[in-house]
């Protein structure tokens, strides 16, 4: 008897769980088609900001020029790039001239956390040609790797990041 009065308390919870999932479903799926290009925006921009958040947990990780893309012990910008992009879904070249190919145009003024901006810097630059790459991280911030420290965030709106800056690319 105690087991046909539990089965009856489990089916009535069911039911009426079942029910209330229903009701939460319908007003859902009106919320669902009323959404709108501001929604796909914050959806990228928060993937962005996940892979930005990624790309910290990095931070101080040595820089290594032709580091391997696989192994997190040290790496270069691009090879930085492409792991942490991987690691959300985004398959990216090896190289932070053939990463300045993909994905969609953005001007400077434009920049949304997670897209790549690229810079001519180093002893290969000459002003023109890709030769550095790091993510956008907001209020004028790259995240990317190079020389000492390694994986940081520098300034971009100053400077050395400033002067080299040359094009950004959004991939989200």
């Amino acid at each position: 008897m105690k087991i046909q009065g539990l089965f009856k308390k489990v089916v009535t919870v069911s039911l009426c769980a079942s029910i209330g999932l229903t009701g939460l479903l319908t007003v859902g799926q009106a919320e669902v088609h009323a959404a709108t290009a501001t929604d796909a925006v914050s959806v990228s921009a928060s993937k962005g900001q996940q892979i930005v958040d990624l790309g910290k947990r990095f931070m101080g990780t040595p820089y290594k020029f032709g580091a391997s893309t696989k192994t997190t012990k040290v790496f270069d910008c691009s090879s930085f790039m492409k792991y942490i992009y991987k690691e959300y879904g985004i398959k990216l070249p090896r190289t932070s001239a053939a990463q300045s190919k993909v994905g969609k145009a953005v001007s400077k003024s434009n920049l949304r956390v997670g897209d790549l901006v690229f810079f001519s810097s180093g002893s290969r630059a000459n002003g023109k040609n890709v030769t550095h790459v790091g993510i956008y991280a907001g209020d004028g911030k790259v995240l990317h790797t190079y020389g000492s420290p390694g994986v940081t965030i520098s300034d971009m709106k100053s400077g050395h990041w400033k002067k080299t800056y040359l094009k950004a690319r959004r991939v989200l």
